[in-house]
């Protein structure tokens, strides 16, 4: 079973084919996705990682968190499940239904 895993303070240059070329130097990779702004089309800092295996996932948190890539230290966790959201969350910014 695969494992997704959180990767941090990547540097904005990072692409996500450098991402996923580092971690497949511990394991298969099944999936590499880097965060990006949906408006501007940079880089947020951060990605997850999908691991084919446990055993490779616990490798690469293990053998990556705190290498460099792109001139800074990375961080690697186990990501957390996505929090549920109400489909009427409040997301902060404008909203036309000011209630005071």
């Amino acid at each position: 079973m695969a494992k997704r895993l959180f990767v941090g303070s990547l540097s904005y240059d990072v692409t996500q084919g450098q991402l996923e070329e580092l971690f497949a130097t511990v394991g298969k990779v099944e999936s590499a996705d880097l965060i990006t702004d949906r408006f501007s089309g940079n880089s947020k800092g951060f990605g997850f990682v999908e691991m084919s295996s446990d055993e490779e996932a616990e490798k690469a948190v293990k053998e990556l968190s705190g290498k460099e890539l792109a001139g800074r230290a990375i961080v690697v966790n186990e990501a957390r499940p996505r929090e549920e959201r109400s489909p009427n969350s409040d997301r902060g910014g404008f909203s036309r239904d000011r209630r005071n």
